[in-house]
C-alpha cells in the first residue's frame, strides 16, 4: 500500500491550463476577530491574522484554509507554494501560541478563522460550499478538532458539517502533546479525552483524507494514531475516510502530501458538480 500511495503522489499531473492562466492576488494580515475583541486583547490583535491568496475576477472557486505546524508553540502563517496557481483560494492562518496562552485558545482561534472564511469568502468570489480545512502537524490537529468536535464552530455560528473536506497532514489524533504537557501528562503517555480528535469520531462528519509519513520515520506513533482514526471512523459508519502513508518520508512529509491534497479537493469538487 505504501508504495502505491507514493506512486500516486509522483504521478500527479498538475493543474488545468485554465487555473494556470488565472491572475491571483494576496491580501495580508487580515484580522479574523471582531474589532471589539481585537481592542480588548493585544495578543489577539497582534497574532490573530490571516493571509488570503485568491484568483481575481472569477467566481465559484474552492478555498483551502491552511493551518501551520509548530507543536502549538511556534510557527507562522503560510501560503504553501505547492498550493498556488491551482484555481483555489488559500487562507494561511496565524493563531495564538502556548505557553503564552493555554493550547485550547489555538483551537478557538482556528474556529474563528474558519468562520471568517465562511462569512467572507463569497466577497472574494469564492463558493462557501467548497471550503476545505487542512494543515500540517499541529495545524492538522486544529483542522481535525474543528471538523469533528462541532462545539468549536458552533460558538462561531457555523455548522462543521458544511466543511467540504478535512485533509490533515500528519495530524495528532490523540490528545495533543502540548495539552498533555499543560496537565502534567508525559509526552509518551497516550491520552484520548475531549481534546483528542479520536474522541469525536462520528458518521456524519465531512470527508476526511488522512496523510502521514512512513510509520517507521514519523514522530512517536503518528501513523498508528491516524490508522486508529481511520478504523474508528469506518466503524461508526463514516463512508469517506481514507488514509495515505507516504513511504520513505518522515514527519516533514508535506512535499509529497500536497499533490494528494490537491487531488482530493478536485475529487470532491467534481463529485459535488456531478450531484448538481
Amino acid at each position: 500500500m505504501k508504495k502505491i500511495i507514493l506512486l500516486l503522489s509522483f504521478l500527479f499531473i498538475g493543474v488545468s491550463s485554465f487555473a494556470q492562466k488565472l491572475e491571483y492576488e494576496t491580501k495580508s494580515n487580515i484580522q479574523y476577530y471582531s474589532s471589539t475583541i481585537n481592542k480588548s486583547d493585544s495578543y489577539i490583535n497582534e497574532r490573530c491574522v490571516l493571509d488570503i491568496y485568491y484568483p481575481k475576477n472569477t467566481k465559484g472557486f474552492a478555498t483551502i484554509v491552511w493551518f501551520h505546524g509548530g507543536g502549538l508553540t511556534g510557527g507562522s502563517k503560510e501560503i504553501p507554494e505547492a498550493l498556488k496557481n491551482k484555481g483555489f483560494a488559500i487562507i494561511g492562518v496565524n493563531y495564538r501560541l502556548s505557553p503564552k496562552v493555554k493550547a485550547v485558545k489555538c483551537i478557538e482561534d482556528a474556529a474563528a478563522a474558519i468562520a471568517w472564511a465562511f462569512n467572507n469568502i463569497a466577497g472574494y468570489g469564492g463558493d462557501t460550499a467548497q471550503i476545505f480545512v487542512s494543515g500540517h502537524s499541529a495545524g492538522a490537529y486544529l483542522a481535525l478538532m474543528n471538523g469533528l468536535d462541532k462545539k468549536w464552530l458552533q460558538k462561531e455560528g457555523i455548522d462543521a458539517n458544511k466543511i467540504a473536506g478535512l485533509i490533515p497532514l500528519s495530524a495528532q489524533c490523540i490528545t495533543h502533546f502540548e495539552i498533555r504537557r499543560e496537565n502534567g501528562i508525559p509526552e509518551k503517555q497516550p491520552t484520548i479525552d475531549t481534546f483528542a480528535p479520536l474522541f469525536h469520531v462520528r458518521a456524519d462528519a465531512p470527508p476526511i483524507l488522512l496523510i502521514t509519513g512512513d510509520r517507521e520515520l514519523e514522530m512517536l506513533g503518528r501513523y498508528e494514531e491516524n490508522a486508529y482514526m481511520e478504523r474508528m471512523m469506518k466503524l461508526v459508519g463514516h463512508k469517506e475516510t481514507k488514509l495515505y502513508e507516504l513511504d520513505g518520508y518522515g514527519h516533514g512529509m508535506t512535499e509529497p502530501g500536497f499533490p494528494l491534497l490537491v487531488n482530493e479537493v478536485n475529487r470532491i469538487i467534481k463529485e459535488k458538480q456531478t450531484k448538481k
